[in-house]
């Protein structure tokens, strides 16, 4: 069995190619259980932690599982919140084939997810990108939003302006047009892409801020307690998600929605399977306001899993 770290990762999954496994997994589909979500009791004065088991397999072909944990107290010690292993095996004989680092995996996969999403979201003339947080994703996702639209303009928003700078100065992002955005509200109507990362139970946008056209890329919350945008966000906007199965499930900012009568489930234009497969066409109009919803999924580690390893 190989072993992959970080760095090895990193360097085998650059994230035009991940974009593109990821649109051919959704397009072609893959065995993915629903993934086993469990509360940890986290130490003293912290907030509960979260296990998460994400299995995916073809048949025939790979079989990969991920180990994942999320403790959102790791931030006050200066540690990320999600770190995660990921095993990758034969579908044939069962053979372990790697051991992958899961937070690198995660990273790249659930970046590529957003920017996948955003080519079929996104108005084709966007050209200015915000990233509302600035913990380990942030830099990924902007990474992974210019590879699909390479003259972006991208500007981080966090709590502390030291880590939005932070944030814009990643070595992922060499070459690039970053900066810090010094009010959220103004670089919120002033963005085409509003792509947020955080661990927020609280919605950070409000859907007055949301100008016509705008395309919103809710990514951190990931629990029915966790929220990023509100009620007037998801009434103004077309949703789709990654899974509906994940994302109507697990995800507050919709759940809480639906709970309230603003959304039904049904009211959910399309999935990542559905955009892929040509049976939604995504955006339809220019000042239509579009909102996905993604809480991960097992078949985008998967074949982020299988690129690594074929690349290697």
């Amino acid at each position: 069995m190989k072993i992959f770290d970080a760095v090895r990762t990193g360097e085998l999954l650059p994230w035009g190619a991940v974009v593109d496994a990821l649109e051919s997994g959704f397009r072609d589909g893959c065995e993915m259980p629903v993934r086993h979500h469990h509360g940890v009791e986290a130490p003293a004065g912290d907030p509960e932690a979260t296990l998460l088991l994400m299995p995916a397999w073809t048949v025939g072909g790979y079989l990969g599982v991920k180990v994942a944990t999320v403790f959102p107290g790791n931030l006050a010690r200066g540690l990320g919140a999600v770190q995660a292993s990921y095993i990758l095996s034969s579908a044939g004989t069962g053979e372990p084939l790697a051991l992958i680092d899961g937070l690198e995996l995660t990273l790249r996969r659930t970046a590529a997810a957003s920017a996948l999403a955003s080519k079929f979201l996104a108005r084709p003339d966007a050209r200015r990108l915000l990233v509302v947080g600035t913990g380990n994703l942030a830099p990924h996702l902007a990474a992974a939003h210019a590879a699909v639209r390479p003259r972006l303009e991208i500007e981080f928003w966090g709590r502390r302006p030291e880590k939005a700078l932070e944030a814009a100065r990643s070595p992922l992002l060499q070459g690039l047009r970053t900066g810090a955005a010094s009010g959220l509200e103004a670089a919120v109507r002033a963005a085409d892409i509003v792509s947020t990362a955080t661990l927020a139970t609280q919605p950070l946008v409000p859907g007055s801020w949301l100008a016509p056209g705008v395309h919103l890329d809710l990514v951190g919350g990931f629990t029915p307690a966790m929220r990023e945008a509100d009620d007037e966000a998801v009434r103004r906007s077309t949703v789709f998600v990654d899974t509906r199965g994940g994302a109507l499930a697990e995800a507050g900012d919709l759940t809480r929605p639906i709970a309230s009568g603003v959304l039904a489930p049904e009211d959910v234009a399309a999935d990542l399977h559905e955009l892929c497969r040509g049976e939604h066409a995504g955006r339809k109009t220019e000042a239509e306001i579009t909102l996905f919803k993604s809480v991960g999924a097992a078949l985008e580690d998967l074949f982020a899993a299988i690129l690594l390893w074929e690349r290697s």
